[in-house]
């Protein structure tokens, strides 16, 4: 009886055969059993996209399939496909150190199982099992280790500071930080108009949500700033734009408040130049442009010029 061989390579030998010779094939089936275990080997896929089928080499070392760790290497200029035999059962570690933004599949030679495919701009590793779970449609599956992919893992925790080691984290539209149940978020997003836009949700409407300054010094500042000539807008909803300046409790303050949509004012006033003076009084010193979009220049007046400007009217009047 002839000898028979694994899908990997190593021989089967019939008793009694290979006289002379079997201490020989002995230890090359060894040497495939060390390379299938622990073997590393690059294989090159260089040029444009193409199938490179990796093969069995019965009874000899060097077949790039029977090694555990396979490096892909070479310049592609196309998608890649890499094949193994529909019998192949191994799990190996992949490497791909291709240059070029093409992806690279590694599945079986046939069927319609799963595979598995290093995307475009993956340049890692995977951990994979061939299964040979099926005569014509075996699966190819990749192994999550580590913090290689969370995608599958749907409550991801982290057990400390997470570095963005001067990478983003990237939101699409509507979409942001929630707390742990889901009321409070902040959403990044861009409006239909291409602006970008911060909201912050709070589930209960009696409270409002807050912006504030914490920690280190006990007095610190909270400064915004709006790029070039761009302004500071306080929004208006149902009611006119506020800026409500609190009391150090926090419960009562003053506003100031725009006119209402229907006066359609978009003045401006400018505060004094000057220095600030006791017994003065805010005035309208200048103005320029008109009507709705004007621009008007304060300046601190004092209260003698509104006692002359009485004296004279009532000496006009009176006589």
């Amino acid at each position: 009886m002839a000898s028979t061989y694994t899908p990997l390579g190593v021989e089967l030998q019939a008793t009694g055969e290979n006289a002379g010779t079997w201490g020989t094939k002995t230890n090359t089936n060894l040497q495939i059993i060390e390379q299938i275990s622990g073997g590393f080997t690059e294989q090159s896929i260089a040029g444009g996209a193409q199938t490179t089928t990796l093969s069995v080499s019965d009874g000899s070392t060097g077949a790039t399939l029977s090694h555990r760790m396979i490096e892909f290497t070479g310049s592609i200029t196309g998608n890649q496909v890499v094949t193994i035999p529909l019998d192949v059962q191994q799990f190996y570690f992949l490497r791909n150190s291709t240059s070029g933004a093409y992806t690279v599949q590694f599945k079986y030679v046939s069927g319609s199982g799963a595979s598995v495919t290093f995307s475009a701009t993956d340049k890692g590793d995977k951990v994979v099992f061939a299964s040979a779970s099926d005569g014509t449609n075996p699966i190819i599956k990749e192994v999550a280790l580590g913090l290689s992919s969370i995608v599958s893992d749907t409550s991801p925790q982290l057990g400390g500071d997470l570095d963005t080691n001067s990478f983003n984290i990237a939101f699409d539209d509507a979409h942001g930080i929630n707390d742990e149940n889901g009321n409070e978020q902040i959403v990044f997003q861009t409006t239909s108009s291409a602006v970008n836009q911060l909201d912050i949700t709070n589930a209960a409407t009696g409270n409002a949500p807050s912006i504030q300054a914490t920690g280190g010094d006990s007095n610190i500042d909270l400064k915004l700033g709006p790029k070039g000539t761009g302004n500071i807008e306080i929004l208006g909803a149902t009611n006119p734009g506020s800026i409500q300046l609190n009391c150090e409790s926090n419960s009562h303050g003053i506003k100031l408040t725009s006119p209402a949509h229907s006066a359609g004012q978009s003045y401006e006033l400018k505060f004094p130049t000057g220095n600030v003076t006791a017994g003065t009084f805010l005035k309208v010193d200048s103005i320029s442009g008109s009507g709705t979009t004007a621009v008007g220049q304060l300046s601190f007046g004092t209260s003698s010029g509104i006692s002359m400007g009485k004296a004279i009217a009532a000496a006009i009047v009176f006589g």
